[in-house]
């Protein structure tokens, strides 16, 4: 999913991370997302730190609660998302430029507040300027599935970096991830319920959560007979 330059490297990212759960390709931004990127990743983009860490309450200008987004991808859901809960902030951690450009684009035009944008390793970011117990939820929607054996080392949700999400969460906070590759719902679903800090709040997979909105993906999967398989774990309070 994610497919240009990381912006960086800050954080102890070796120990979370030895292997890039993403592949730099090149990717073609459209003349709007280059529009928007150019003229709206100032005020919506921003550096990781070289030291220390993000000082959120500033970021947004509020104390609102903070909800992380790994690998948006195009950023359509999640400026819905934000859309319908302008009470909670919410940053997207993303690589692909053209996403970014696309999701500048929607912020644009629902005159959104409450979403900043890093272009940045997810591993990076957290392990280096987040806070321990500073998010509310995280979100993982449709991560690269690295089907091919020998590459599921590259999967993002596997141990230890799901012992970091737990860390980074507010007692009660949440992960939720949806994917269309079962053999990656089972592999996560077997992850996360090996990582102490969480526990599953379904018997196993959990039911669609009606306030995520479907995205152009997950209609092309469903339209070729995908099966669509969430997770939703919490922090242990």
């Amino acid at each position: 999913m994610n497919t240009t330059e990381s912006a960086g490297s800050s954080g102890n990212l070796k120990k979370y991370s030895p292997v890039k759960s993403y592949v730099l390709r090149a990717g073609r931004m459209s003349d709007a997302q280059r529009r928007s990127y150019d003229t709206l990743s100032p005020r919506y983009c921003i550096p990781a730190p070289s030291q220390g860490g993000l000082d959120i309450q500033g970021i947004f200008g509020n104390g609102n609660p903070l909800c992380v987004e790994i690998g948006f991808g195009m950023g359509v859901a999640t400026a819905q998302i934000a859309a319908d809960n302008p009470g909670i902030n919410y940053l997207g951690i993303e690589v692909h430029r053209p996403g970014i450009g696309r999701l500048l684009w929607e912020i644009e035009q629902r005159n959104l507040g409450n979403i900043r944008i890093l272009e940045y390793d997810a591993a990076e970011v957290l392990a280096g300027v987040i806070e321990d117990g500073s998010v509310t939820g995280f979100h993982v929607f449709f991560p690269d599935p690295w089907p091919k054996k020998r590459h599921h080392k590259r999967r993002l949700i596997k141990r230890p970096f799901t012992e970091l999400l737990g860390k980074k969460l507010s007692p009660g906070g949440y992960v939720y991830m949806v994917t269309d590759w079962e053999d990656y719902a089972r592999w996560a679903l077997t992850e996360l319920e090996a990582t102490p800090n969480l526990e599953n709040s379904y018997e196993g997979f959990a039911p669609h959560q009606e306030w995520r909105p479907e995205t152009k993906f997950e209609r092309k999967g469903i339209d070729k007979n995908h099966a669509v398989w969430e997770l939703m774990f919490r922090r242990r309070r």
